[in-house]
């Protein structure tokens, strides 16, 4: 497909105003072949009240209808070949193999929703039927969930496509029934023009109401705060910074109505190496955690950027094999300048603290924006004493906190902020251990392993991608995986309402084979 810079309101394509250029990080470059235009305030208002005005036909199509909707958009995607890949990958700096694979992400989650649509049981029915003999005589009540209304989607930069235009924040709203407006991230335009226009012949060819999807673009902060602060946009799907999402919070907040902000931010996902896991097989350890940790130049948010163990010759060696390997990193071209900027003054501030050791560095980088991994260790009582220590430096970066003791271990883990994973290196004799930290870690994660690595999300029924704050804005709520619709849907009640008012799921006998809650017993209609 032709790019032409232009952006979608309402199935329409604009362009008008300030031009803006994608940039190469690994040319560190420019790419000037086509210029993309900035959307303005009339551009925000439009797409919102096109997105108002979709809401009701949208969310009261038939789920058949709905799921086909997702079902194209997928199929449009992969529709757009080897031209979508090759433009996320100039624009991102990600190799073809990897972004391959996140475009196989992307497509099949948007087909996970649609079966999820169909299923129906995130609609939550329940019937109370009345007893008027009763005293007092008790009401008929009826209960599903509905669509909140018209969703902002703000692109991540670290998933041009997973979570981006298409990715899960904007599927699983689309699922709930819900109008998208998404902000296109300005560091991958030309894909997010792209996918764009696949949802927007998607949209055509299955008769969805125009408003349902809109997508505006723009460098600098005004854009989406414009978005935000809109008294028709009803909630928000957010990945990115902890500085973006805590701002896209507060004019949230200050709204005449505030709505939810879902963003998920900062985390760096400790893993714990217990004492017999790491005495026997530290080598394979060493290499695991290098390669999780180096994995797409660090630039996912389950990175591991912090390990735990206790002190020992076992950490010793694991440290000095660790060691030789990060050295021996060839360092990967990061996602943007600005990524690239904040990694390097975050390693350089954890290299500068006096109570922190440098263990190794990776090989010199020789491209403009390649990030040199960095390993560093500390002693846990100076973890504890020094809160910045806990900052996110996102990218090739961690930190290995030595224990004395287990009861230091979990002062190390109690003091920790919300993360979105932890991981548990253990042996057989290590459970017992294991099993006194699991109440600390349920409490401040959202996804444990066991002899794994956080790098790597599946996307099904029973993940949960969140977790505390400020891993989350919401540590309720997951950002991948089906039970993502619910951020977008909320509960209505019906009291006595004719049936000929009821929606169709809430008559008798409406369920369709959905499973609902009927005098209290669960039953397949």
């Amino acid at each position: 497909m032709t790019l032409t810079g232009q952006y979608f309101i309402a199935g329409e394509r604009r362009g008008h105003g300030e031009i803006f250029h994608a940039y190469d990080p690994a040319r560190g470059a420019s790419i000037t072949d086509i210029g993309f235009f900035s959307s303005d305030e009339r551009d925000i208002a439009d797409a919102c009240a096109a997105a108002e005005d979709a809401a009701v036909s949208y969310a009261d199509l038939p789920l058949e209808r709905r799921a086909a909707f997702l079902e194209a958009i997928a199929s449009e995607i992969e529709g757009l070949g080897d031209a979508l890949l090759s433009r996320a990958a100039a624009e991102s700096g990600l190799p073809l193999a990897r972004l391959t694979g996140e475009r196989g992400r992307t497509c099949g989650q948007l087909r996970l929703f649609a079966a999820e649509v169909r299923d129906g049981q995130w609609l939550k029915l329940r019937i109370d039927h009345a007893d008027p003999a009763r005293t007092p005589p008790k009401p008929d009540l009826r209960l599903r969930m509905i669509p909140l209304g018209p969703v902002a989607v703000f692109g991540a930069s670290n998933f041009p496509l997973a979570f981006s235009t298409a990715g899960g924040d904007t599927a699983s709203a689309l699922a709930a029934g819900c109008p998208v407006v998404v902000k296109g991230h300005p560091a991958h335009p030309g894909t997010a023009e792209l996918v764009a226009g696949a949802i927007t012949r998607a949209a055509a060819a299955t008769g969805m109401p125009a408003g349902v999807f809109s997508m505006v673009t723009g460098t600098g902060n005004a854009i989406g705060a414009a978005l935000v602060a809109d008294p028709r946009i009803q909630a928000v799907g957010f990945t990115g910074s902890r500085s973006g999402g805590e701002a896209l919070m507060k004019i949230a907040a200050a709204r005449p109505q505030p709505i939810p902000v879902y963003a998920e931010m900062s985390a760096i996902n400790p893993v714990i190496l217990l004492p017999h896991a790491l005495a026997s097989r530290g080598k394979a350890l060493a290499a695991g955690y290098v390669g999780s940790l180096t994995l797409g130049s660090g630039q996912f948010c389950t990175n591991p950027g912090l390990a735990l163990a206790l002190e020992g010759a076992a950490l010793d060696a694991f440290l000095t094999e660790a060691g030789a390997l990060v050295e021996a990193q060839v360092p990967q071209t990061m996602l943007t300048a600005g990524i690239h900027s904040a990694y390097e003054k975050g390693s350089a501030a954890l290299a500068a603290t006096p109570e922190v050791q440098t263990i190794a560095r990776g090989v010199h980088p020789t491209g403009p924006h390649e990030g040199r991994t960095a390993l560093f260790s500390v002693a846990a009582k100076d973890w504890l004493a020094k809160v910045e220590l806990q900052h996110e430096v996102f990218g090739t970066s961690s930190i290995v906190v030595r224990c004395a003791d287990r009861h230091e271990l979990l002062a190390v883990l109690r003091g920790l902020e919300g993360q979105l994973t932890a991981t548990l290196h253990m042996d057989e004799a290590d459970t017992d251990v294991a099993r006194a930290l699991l109440p600390v870690l349920e409490r401040k994660v959202g996804r444990i392993l066991a002899n794994g690595w956080p790098t790597g999300v599946e996307v099904g029924h029973a993940i949960n991608h969140g977790g505390p704050y400020p891993a989350t804005s919401d540590g309720r709520t997951t950002s991948v995986g089906t039970l993502a619709i619910d951020r977008f849907l909320r509960p209505v009640a019906y009291q006595d309402l004719p049936e000929a008012l009821l929606p169709e799921a809430l008559r008798e006998g409406g369920q369709g084979g959905v499973i609902a809650r009927i005098d209290g017993a669960w039953r397949l209609a």
